[in-house]
């Protein structure tokens, strides 16, 4: 039987989760510093860019399609990170999380065979994640999306210990996917916000997993990193060598900060044949997984081609395609 071709960066839009939020007294902020972050060319832009895209956000039946015509028997959909609200109050990060999860398991289900899902954590408020983690494994959800940080927290912090271990003891998948750049507005221009911020919050939050022992105390857990992990793998070098001569830097993890990217899983959303091929030689073929950012202009319309493109060997070739994330899909 051939392996299914599996794309495991694809979104969903929740319309629940914004109404649920329109009146809250604390949105507008939160959308001004998301304006102040990006600048008025890149929201000018991207705002008709997701509406065009809405019916494949949303429809199950014209997702299926796009997903035939890409070549693409699965994917795992996770909701678009602008609906992560880090700025929401407890009562409402929890009406967030659970819209979120019945809502992605119910576009999920009516294609089963084709589509997985993923939830949300409400990471400004560690003492709910375990629970949010777990209403979402309790939809049939294969794990959560989280992002990069949360305002005053680094993935480092102790608070979030509960979290890894309950993922790792379910084998939840967590998909981090960064969510705005606290650069600021030295990003405001020219899309720099995404360019440079996304790769940017990647290896800045992959470090702190690594350099803080977290990847130590929870090696199982199921991490993929989103658009090939940003900076950290390709110029992971800097990190053994700072760990090797300096004791502060290798004060908290016990190994060379290379060796944990092999524990760790990244989609193959480069945009550089060449960069993939170097992705794959750091962390290894069975570490990479098809990934597509469906269905953004940020993403690939032909994630296939793409991968085909970085001329891999047939069986590294198939194992990114599809087996890599097949075996990580599958429910013992």
């Amino acid at each position: 039987m051939t392996t299914p071709t599996v794309d495991v960066h694809a979104h969903l839009l929740v319309p629940e989760v914004e109404e649920a939020v329109a009146d809250h007294p604390d949105l507008a902020a939160a959308r001004a510093l998301d304006a102040r972050r990006n600048g008025p060319a890149a929201l000018a832009v991207s705002g008709p860019m997701v509406r065009e895209r809405i019916p494949r956000l949303t429809d199950v039946a014209v997702r299926l399609a796009a997903m035939d015509a890409q070549g693409v028997d699965v994917q795992l959909v996770s909701p678009s990170p602008s609906h992560y609200h880090y700025w929401a109050d407890e009562a409402t990060a929890e009406k967030v999380y659970r819209l979120a999860h019945e809502a992605t398991a119910a576009h999920c289900a009516q294609a089963p065979d084709r589509l997985h899902g993923l939830g949300l954590v409400p990471l400004q408020h560690p003492e709910q994640t375990v629970l949010a983690l777990e209403h979402a494994l309790d939809q049939g959800l294969s794990g959560v999306e989280i992002s990069s940080h949360t305002p005053g927290r680094e993935l480092s912090d102790p608070a979030y210990e509960p979290l890894w271990k309950r993922a790792e003891e379910t084998g939840a998948i967590l998909f981090l996917h960064p969510f705005g750049c606290t650069l600021d507005e030295r990003l405001d221009r020219w899309y720099l916000s995404n360019t440079v911020g996304q790769p940017t919050e990647n290896a800045v939050a992959l470090s702190h997993l690594i350099f803080s022992g977290v990847l130590d105390r929870h090696p199982d857990l199921k991490l993929i990193a989103a658009h090939g992990g940003g900076y950290l793998p390709t110029h992971i070098g800097r990190s053994d060598h700072a760990w090797s001569a300096r004791s502060d830097a290798g004060a908290d993890c016990a190994h060379l900060p290379s060796s944990y990217l092999k524990r760790l899983y990244f989609d193959s959303l480069v945009h550089d044949p060449h960069i993939l091929r170097e992705l794959i030689r750091v962390v290894g073929a069975d570490r990479v997984l098809l990934g597509s950012d469906f269905p953004f202009d940020m993403g690939t319309e032909d994630p296939v081609g793409a991968l085909r493109a970085a001329r891999l060997s047939d069986p590294d070739f198939h194992a990114v395609r599809g087996g890599n994330a097949a075996a990580l899909l599958r429910k013992d």
